[in-house]
C-alpha cells in the first residue's frame, strides 16, 4: 500500500507520502502563497525523491475542509484528480480532525480552531481517549460565545490547538479560567501524515461524489441568495 496524503485547506500545505503505512516522505510549508501554483510541482519532487511512480499509488487521503475556501478546493480538485485517472481510491478526513489528532495523548478534550473571522469559529471537540475517536460535539461555524457556553457544560480540561487560537486566547481564559489548556507551537498546525492515521477511520468514497465540507456558505453564496431574497 502507497498512499498519497494531501492538505491545502490553512496556509500550510502538508503533503506526505506513506508506504505500508510508514511515512517515506513528507513536504510541510507554513509560507502564505497560491496553493494552486505550488502544489503539483511539490507533489511531483516528493514523489521523485521518494522514487514513487504515480502508478505505484494506491490512495489518495485529502483533507476535504472546513478552512480556506480556495485552498480547500485546490487540494480536493487535485486529490480527486489524481484518483480517478490513477483508477485509486479516495478518502476524505476533515481538517479540524487532523489538527486535533495532534492533541491524541491528551488526558481530556480536544479543541480544534480556525478563525471564520467577525468572532466565528469553525471548531469541534474531539475525545482521542479509547480504541476509536470520538466527536463530542459535531464540527461547526459558530460564533465563539456560543462555543464558549457549550464548553463550560462540561466538565473535563480542555486542549486548544491551531495558529489561530491565538486570536481568542483571552477570550477563552476568560470564559474557561483554567480548564482551558493550548498546545505549544509545534502542535498548532496540521501534520500529512496524521491524515492518514485519521484516514483509517473513515471510509473510501467515490470519486465522482466526494466533495468538500466547507460548513458555511461563500461569501459570494451568501450574497447570491440574500439577492434571491430580496
Amino acid at each position: 500500500m502507497t498512499v498519497l496524503a494531501i492538505d491545502t485547506s490553512t496556509n500550510v500545505m502538508g503533503i506526505s507520502l506513506l508506504k505500508d503505512e510508514s511515512v517515506i516522505g513528507e513536504t510541510i510549508t507554513f509560507i502564505n502563497k497560491n496553493h494552486s501554483v505550488r502544489l503539483m510541482p511539490a507533489i511531483d519532487a516528493l514523489m521523485k525523491e521518494c522514487n514513487i511512480k504515480p502508478k505505484e499509488l494506491t490512495k489518495i487521503v485529502v483533507a476535504k475542509g472546513p478552512g480556506s475556501y480556495t485552498g480547500v478546493r485546490i487540494g480536493v480538485t487535485v486529490a480527486k484528480t489524481l484518483a480517478f485517472s490513477l483508477n485509486i481510491p479516495i478518502i476524505g478526513v476533515s481538517s479540524l480532525k487532523v489538527l486535533a489528532s495532534n492533541g491524541r495523548y491528551f488526558e481530556g478534550l480536544v479543541c480544534p480552531i480556525f478563525d471564520a473571522r467577525r468572532n466565528l469559529l469553525f471548531t469541534g471537540l474531539y475525545d482521542f481517549r479509547g480504541n476509536e475517536t470520538s466527536s463530542i460535539l459535531n464540527e461547526c461555524n459558530i460564533d465563539r460565545s456560543v462555543w464558549m457556553e457549550k464548553l463550560k457544560s462540561l466538565n473535563e480540561p480542555i486542549l486548544f490547538v491551531g495558529n489561530d487560537v491565538a486570536i481568542h486566547k483571552d477570550y477563552i481564559i476568560e470564559q474557561l479560567n483554567e480548564r482551558a489548556i493550548f498546545a505549544t507551537n509545534n502542535l498548532n498546525n496540521q501534520r500529512p501524515s496524521e491524515l492518514f492515521n485519521c484516514s483509517l477511520e473513515e471510509k473510501e468514497e467515490s470519486v465522482h461524489e466526494f466533495a468538500p465540507e466547507y460548513l458555511r456558505l461563500s461569501e459570494a453564496e451568501a450574497n447570491w441568495l440574500a439577492d434571491q431574497e430580496k
